[in-house]
């Protein structure tokens, strides 16, 4: 036998399986059809719905627990997401909006309550009750698995992206799911920056701080957080952001400024020693001063730290050094400086961003214009932009929404992932959005039970909302659309709009900037709905559904762009949205007026009266007692107003247009509510 042989076969295997191309690269690999990186409360909320519809799946952790951020942080151990169990309702949606932590699920057993009561939670909980949530449904998820690397996969046969773990395994997938959260520490470069410890490695004990003057940089809920450990025992605490606080009850917003957390603006403003100061973090100069052309030892270093800013430098060469003369600090040229007094320590509270490092070229998604571009940019379906098939989920996906909703927290992207699954569904496997066929004389009572209820458009305010399909003598309701996608409703959806239109309904605050603990600050009147300052609900109705266009330029402030009519239900102090006067009747109205028929409910005898002296009985009485059904089993309508109609023509079918019906949307410019004409 040739001994150059056995080198010739494993040449030539060696070539075939080089030039066989990218589908036998990576036949030995894991390979599946959704890979979900993280498994955060989005990652299992994800694996929930995915395992639900039977779908190939796997959840990739890096550590060895779900829910790892939470063992770190927050630093100092209290969520600010309320766990509020008593309600007096029993209704489980909701009980929901005001349970910020559990995540969705059918099993009524999988609530967060069932691992603490407390209304602000240990952050020991929530680990404890992601565990919970995985095994109890028995999602896919392994543990241990960091991914380092991740590319796309395109080839003539097929398109998806390969993940590398730090053993060098490889994982397919046709669609990425990345749910990895917000974790690496935001810095801003200044000159003496190395003197500043972080949030992330702060210490906790708060007699470490006893007697201690400490410069906070950052105003959020982490740096008051932090401020608000150390008050009793440091001598003064002083906070420095570029903008100023901004209080959550003031914005309704949840990521800004809580309540729970505020305590040093109390002692600011009684002038107990803390303070609060606006500065750009980027000009500042953090220093120790020299002493005999030398600097002090580390050991040395206590109240020696000094904040200036760049241009008191004389030495401009040498920016970079944190050594400064007594002439460089700005206390010595503005002897009223605020932060002219030294300080023990500097901490850095300025939050969390994105990780980007983990994906190349060909697979990463674009930085945001907004939060400083700490998150990645995503469609309002929550797909990268230049990344088709690697969608962003949870807290990192809340560029969408930036201080505007919910989307950066639980109770806000449990919703957002529900509608990408529902996405997907569309997409991937022809399931179109679940909806449901209606009665056109059962939508006032459907959308008066969604107000009263539905969590999902009550914390995604303004981006969430529910669609209701006309045509003509029924209707489809689809829930938890994403708004800004609703342009591509039909593709993403499944569903097709009519030539009758479609309502939208959703949840809105008001945009004008009030005292909202001064007295007049809530609408009462019903006529006056549209200045409703709090949460309310508002519906729009449009002929055809808006273009790209017209979502691009709709008018500052607003969701949606302007439609035909539009209805605001005014605010209420419980939230119920229930009034006969002020809620059902002005609602009937405007539907009525945009399905171009009545929609009153009647006693039978009122229907038999009809039957025998009108060719055209209302709608209710066609749908129901002419049917030899009665009254409506699911309909709860109550009688607003007379059973007489005006005019036998005023009932008409709403299959088709009538003349004598008025033309309340007419395109005049106005916009139209229960026959009032708003000032929008």
């Amino acid at each position: 036998m040739d001994s150059n042989l056995p080198c010739l076969i494993v040449f030539i295997v060696t070539s075939l399986s080089t030039c066989t191309g990218d589908d036998h690269q990576y036949n030995n690999t894991s390979h599946h059809d959704y890979c979900i990186l993280g498994a955060g409360p989005a990652g299992l909320q994800m694996g929930y719905f995915l395992s639900k519809a039977k779908r190939d799946y796997i959840i990739l952790e890096r550590n060895s627990g779900p829910g790892s951020f939470f063992h770190k942080y927050p630093r100092h151990r209290k969520l600010i997401s309320i766990n509020k169990i008593h309600t007096g309702r029993q209704n489980r949606e909701f009980n929901l909006r005001h349970d910020w932590n559990s995540l969705l699920s059918d099993n009524p057993k999988l609530l967060f309550r069932e691992v603490s009561t407390e209304f602000y939670p240990p952050a020991d909980a929530f680990p404890l009750y992601l565990s919970m949530f995985e095994t109890e449904l028995g999602l896919r998820v392994q543990y241990g698995v960091d991914i380092g690397r991740i590319r796309a996969l395109v080839s003539s046969t097929r398109s998806g992206y390969i993940l590398t773990d730090q053993h060098g395994k490889v994982y397919t997938c046709r669609v990425l799911l990345v749910a990895t959260g917000l974790w690496v520490p935001q810095e801003v470069n200044f000159v003496g920056s190395d003197l500043v410890e972080g949030y992330e490695s702060i210490s906790t004990n708060s007699e470490d701080y006893k007697n201690q003057a400490v410069l906070i940089l950052g105003k959020g809920n982490s740096a008051f957080e932090t401020a608000q450990s150390i008050l009793g025992h440091a001598s003064r605490v002083h906070m420095v952001s570029r903008s100023p606080v901004r209080l959550a009850w003031q914005t309704h917003y949840v990521g800004d400024l809580r309540a729970v957390n505020n305590e040093l603006i109390d002692t600011y403003q009684l002038k107990s020693l803390d303070g609060l100061v606006e500065a750009s973090l980027e000009r500042i100069v953090i220093a120790q001063q020299k002493e005999d052309g030398r600097r002090k030892l580390a050991k040395d270093r206590k109240g020696q730290l000094y904040v200036t800013i760049n241009k008191y430098i004389q030495n401009q060469p040498e920016k970079n050094k944190s050594d400064v003369t007594a002439e460089e600090l700005l206390g010595y040229h503005i002897d009223n400086f605020s932060l002219r007094k030294p300080y023990d320590r500097v901490i850095r509270c300025l939050g969390f961003r994105f990780n980007f490092s983990i994906f190349d070229s060909s697979a990463c998604p674009l930085h945001s214009k907004n939060a400083k571009g700490r998150l990645p940019r995503v469609t309002a379906w929550y797909e990268g932009h230049n990344t088709p098939g690697l969608f962003v989920l949870g807290t990192a996906a809340h560029s969408r929404d930036y201080r505007s909703s919910a989307g950066g927290f639980v109770h806000g992207f449990r919703y957002t992932v529900r509608a990408v699954h529902h996405l997907l569904e569309q997409r991937y496997h022809k399931t179109p959005w679940p909806s449901t066929r209606l009665l056109t004389t059962q939508l006032l009572s459907a959308i008066l039970k969604r107000l009263g209820e539905a969590s999902g458009p009550y914390q995604m305010f303004e981006i969430l909302g529910d669609v209701i399909l006309l045509r003509g003598s029924y209707c489809q309701y689809v829930e938890e659309f994403p708004l800004q996608a609703l342009p591509q409703f039909s593709s993403l959806s499944g569903h097709e709009v009519s030539k009758q239109g479609l309502l939208i309904v959703m949840m809105q605050y008001g945009k004008k900037k009030i005292d909202y603990l001064g007295g007049g600050r809530a609408v009462t009147d019903w006529s006056k709905a549209w200045k409703s300052n709090f949460l309310h609900p508002v519906l729009y109705y449009y002929d055809t559904l808006p273009t790209e266009k017209e979502m691009k330029h709709r008018p500052r402030g607003w969701p949606l762009p302007r439609p035909k009519a539009i209805h605001h239900m005014v605010e209420d102090f419980l939230t119920e949205w229930d009034g006969p006067i002020s809620h059902v009747q002005p609602l009937r109205r405007f539907l009525e007026h945009c399905v171009n028929t009545d929609l009153r409910a009647f006693y039978a005898e009122s229907c038999f009266r009809f039957s025998l002296t009108h060719r055209m009985p209302p709608l209710f009485c066609r749908q129901g007692y002419l049917k030899q059904q009665g009254i409506l089993q699911k309909s709860k309508m109550k009688h607003f107003s007379s059973a007489k109609p005006s005019t036998s023509t005023q009932y008409t079918d709403t299959s088709g247009a009538n003349a004598a019906f008025p033309d309340y949307l007419a395109q005049a410019g106005a916009s139209i509510s229960s026959e009032l004409k708003l000032d929008l």
